[in-house]
């Protein structure tokens, strides 16, 4: 899957650019149609699913709960179990996956009986006791192990009752998508209640929603805020598609940005409602020109057109911030990126790691609880730590499209979403 990455790639500084990309298939999209076609009656066929270290994640865990998984290039026939899971002996290693380790903790209520789930060591560093507060409201016996509300974590199985419970959504929305997956096979109605009526990332939840109705649940949004997934309409296999991954399409429009020029990114669905295509909306404040084709997106920028700093809030994309907070680099005056206190609870502390690395290149970086502010300055060249977070490693590879001397150490990290994506950024 992944390729042999040196400790360290220097980038080669080029532009303007004149690519057609295809990006991978959506990690957010492939880590939602597993489980549930995991826990459908029937046969189902993912068609381009992402190759990667987190869906590796979730594959090998669905198949220790019991699923038979067939993977085929970018397909993959998923035998699914008609709401009941097996119980493994060993644990669940969700590795570095935040979406297999919270989507399967909920899914667990309905094995047959205990199930614990771990992962990498940053893994034991991201709360879990918001979603397991929630599954226990809904009457799962759950257990959290690990020291701050994090995992490893313990849930009995035996199946959910239902009912409705409050969830707190303010660190992260894959709690929410979580009860959501498992939902259809509670014994009664669920209905969720968003603690002060607010929820981070609220577009993934949409996406979420668009997923298990595909299949076949009884799933949306009601009055006030607050979500229900009504009992008796469980999933139906069936042929589902995997769009293009919006978060990792970032990388090649941001390119486009930096070195000006034009990328076109193919396979786009004009309909998606995958959250990171907002970003083009941004690029665009700032400076680029937009072009949506039915199946298609370029994203130009002309030579010597200037990009402009911008303030936005990017609370509902908050993967696209990292490419965003290089681009920066390049804009005519500051930016301000604000409401995304979630990315202090991500694969790093990324908040702190952009502050860090975006003044090693010579711009003005300071953070807040939720804020960045970034203001451009004389750039140069410099070895970028990546903390072993695939987005700290691809953006900052975009800078070195401009500045020489750029070099992304430990750049195997790009493994977990986009295993040649060094690749790709050389065919630019």
């Amino acid at each position: 899957m992944a390729l042999r990455y040196p400790p360290e790639i220097a980038i080669r500084p080029r532009g303007p650019l004149d690519a057609v990309v295809r990006v991978p298939g959506s990690k957010s999209l492939t880590n939602r149609a597993a489980p549930i076609a995991a826990l459908a009656s029937g046969t189902s066929t993912l068609r381009g699913c992402l190759e990667s270290d987190d869906t590796g994640a979730m594959c090998e865990a669905l198949r220790a709960l019991g699923v038979s998984i067939d993977v085929r290039g970018d397909d993959w026939t998923v035998r699914g179990r008609s709401g009941v899971l097996h119980a493994p002996q060993a644990k669940l290693d969700a590795r570095a996956s935040g979406t297999t380790a919270r989507f399967l903790c909920a899914a667990a209520t309905l094995a047959d009986g205990p199930v614990v789930i771990d992962g990498a060591p940053r893994m034991r560093e991201r709360p879990i006791d918001d979603l397991a507060d929630c599954l226990r409201a809904l009457g799962a016996e759950v257990e959290v192990l690990g020291a701050n509300g994090c995992p490893p974590v313990r849930i009995h199985g035996g199946g959910l009752r239902g009912g409705r419970a409050p969830i707190d959504a303010r660190r992260s929305s894959q709690f929410v998508s979580a009860v959501l997956l498992a939902a259809p096979y509670a014994r009664e109605d669920v209905v969720l209640d968003p603690i002060e009526g607010k929820m981070v990332s609220t577009p993934y939840v949409d996406l979420t929603l668009q997923v298990m109705r595909a299949f076949g649940a009884d799933a949306a949004w009601i009055p006030h805020g607050s979500l229900r997934v009504a009992k008796g309409h469980p999933y139906r296999a069936r042929d589902y598609a995997i769009e293009p991954d919006a978060s990792a399409a970032a990388y090649p429009f941001c390119a486009a940005a930096i070195a000006g020029g034009s990328v076109r990114v193919e396979g786009v669905r004009s309909d998606s409602l995958q959250a990171d295509w907002k970003l083009l909306d941004v690029l665009a404040e700032m400076g680029c020109t937009v072009e949506r084709a039915e199946a298609s997106v370029t994203v130009c920028r002309p030579e010597r057109a200037p990009l402009c700093g911008i303030e936005v809030d990017m609370n509902e994309f908050p993967d696209a911030v990292l490419a965003l907070a290089v681009v920066a680099l390049f804009a005519q005056g500051p930016t301000r990126i604000e409401n995304v206190a979630n990315l202090r609870i991500k694969e790093t502390d990324r908040l702190a790691a952009l502050e860090r690395e975006l003044a090693k290149l010579g711009a003005r970086a300071e953070t807040g609880p939720d804020w960045l502010s970034i203001e451009p300055g004389p750039l140069h060249g410099a070895a970028i730590d990546t903390y072993d977070d695939h987005r700290m490693a691809m953006a900052f590879a975009l800078a070195g499209l401009r500045v020489p001397g750029i070099v992304i150490r430990e750049p195997r990290c790009v493994a977990k979403t986009w295993p040649d994506y060094f690749s790709a950024l050389e065919r630019l």
